[in-house]
């Protein structure tokens, strides 16, 4: 799939540093602290205490932030990663299943182009929306497949068909926890760029809301045949 973790870090979700950064705020921080002990002659002891102390709150609750928005951002690009693998699994058992349905019903082309048609669509998908969209096409496509299978006894009781058959629904049934799991982490994320007061600096320095998988559950049931 082109969208992959290279587009993630390249695309709006994930834009580098673009005004500040961490080794400029740590220098003004370390300037700041350097000029009160420079005054410390015209200013009361107590005072430069409870100024340092509050100039290191400040910068270790700025980098606590940011490191938290980092770790967010960085388990969506990982339970992304994840859908991915199970993606391709998918797509990589799907050819067998069609030439094996092939060998019983031939004449079912509309069905072959369809379930071909949406797997290319998620190998060449560039975004999230894409992927997501394919993956409906392609889930649809295989329900309807398994579907016509039931009138072909011949093709039920093939062992290879079986056992295609066990894999797509066991890869089925990860893609929907990944994607689950991709969405709860998304959640979090985008909360922490938009809640008080991590949302300040998740404009600081450049961090973008993630987009979720969304897909109708009804569209990402297992298809199932019972024989």
């Amino acid at each position: 799939m082109k969208f992959s973790q290279k587009n993630l870090l390249n695309n709006n979700y994930y834009l580098t540093i673009n005004k500040f950064s961490l080794d400029k705020l740590k220098n003004k921080l370390y300037v700041m602290i350097t000029y009160i002990i420079m005054l410390g002659d015209k200013m009361d002891l107590t005072l430069i205490i409870v100024l340092i102390a509050l100039i290191f709150f400040i910068g270790f609750t700025i980098i606590h932030l940011y490191n938290n928005l980092v770790s967010l951002r960085n388990r969506v690009k990982n339970s992304y990663s994840q859908i991915e693998v199970q993606l391709k699994r998918r797509n990589d058992l799907i050819p067998n299943l069609v030439e094996t349905v092939k060998g019983y019903a031939s004449h079912e082309k509309e069905l072959f182009e369809n379930i071909t048609n949406a797997r290319s669509n998620i190998i060449n998908a560039e975004n999230i929306d894409e992927t997501s969209t394919a993956n409906d096409q392609l889930t649809g496509a295989l329900k309807t497949l398994f579907a016509v299978a039931e009138n072909y006894p011949e093709l039920k009781a093939n062992s290879n068909f079986q056992q295609l058959q066990s894999e797509l629904s066991e890869t089925e049934d990860k893609i929907s926890y990944s994607r689950q799991f991709y969405n709860d982490v998304v959640l979090k994320y985008n909360n922490a760029c938009e809640q008080f007061p991590s949302s300040i600096f998740a404009k600081m320095f450049g961090f973008k809301q993630a987009e979720f998988f969304s897909a109708p559950e009804s569209e990402m049931e297992v298809p199932e045949v019972e024989f």
